[in-house]
C-alpha cells in the first residue's frame, strides 16, 4: 500500500535531484485560466510564442531544476487525430523544450498493449509519485503523493516502454 505524505508537488519540483517524468493521458483538460488563450488560439489570434509565455512560472521551475542536473521527460499519450485541445498543447510545447524538458508524443493505439495507469502522474527521483486526480471535466480535484518505490518502478517500466515508441516533439505532427 502506498505511504501517503503531505509533501507537495511544488516541494518535489524544488527538491528533486535526478529525474522528473510526467505521463499525460487525457485528450482534454479543463481550460480554467487558459480559456481565453484557447479561444484566441483557435481563432488564429494567439501565436506559439504567446501561448508558450503563459507557462513561464512553470518553465522557470523546470529551468532551475535542469540547472541542478534534473532530467525532465514528459510523455503525452493522445488519440489520433488529436483533439483541438491537444493541438493547443502542441502549439505551446516549444517553450517547455526550451526550459529543458524532453517531450514526446505517442498515439494511444500504439501503446494499447502496454500496462499504463488510469491517471496522469509525475515521478520524481524514481521514488515520489504524484497522481493527478481529475473529475469528468478535466479539473484536477486532488494530487495524491506517495513514495512506494516498488510502485514507482512498476510505473516507470510502462513509461519507459511507451517512451521508446513515442515520437519526439519536433517530429510529431498535429
Amino acid at each position: 500500500m502506498p505511504r501517503q505524505h503531505t509533501v507537495t508537488i511544488d516541494e518535489l519540483f524544488d527538491t528533486c535531484a535526478r529525474s522528473a517524468v510526467h505521463l499525460e493521458l487525457r485528450d482534454q483538460y479543463a481550460l480554467g485560466t487558459q480559456a481565453d488563450a484557447f479561444a484566441a488560439w483557435r481563432a488564429g489570434k494567439l501565436s506559439r510564442e504567446e501561448r508558450a509565455a503563459r507557462w513561464n512560472g512553470f518553465h522557470e521551475t523546470v529551468t532551475a531544476a535542469v540547472g541542478r542536473g534534473v532530467v525532465f521527460r514528459r510523455l503525452r499519450v493522445v488519440s489520433v487525430p488529436v483533439s483541438p485541445y491537444i493541438a493547443f498543447e502542441h502549439a505551446g510545447t516549444a517553450a517547455a523544450i526550451k526550459a529543458g524538458e524532453d517531450v514526446r508524443w505517442v498515439a494511444r493505439f500504439d501503446v494499447r498493449d502496454l500496462l499504463l495507469p488510469s491517471h496522469d502522474f509525475w515521478i520524481f527521483d524514481d521514488r515520489w509519485i504524484t497522481w493527478a486526480v481529475f473529475d469528468g471535466e478535466g479539473v484536477v480535484r486532488s494530487r495524491e503523493v506517495d513514495d512506494d518505490p516498488s510502485l514507482a518502478a512498476h510505473l516507470m517500466t510502462g513509461f519507459e516502454q511507451a517512451w521508446q515508441r513515442a515520437i519526439p516533439h519536433a517530429e510529431f505532427k498535429v
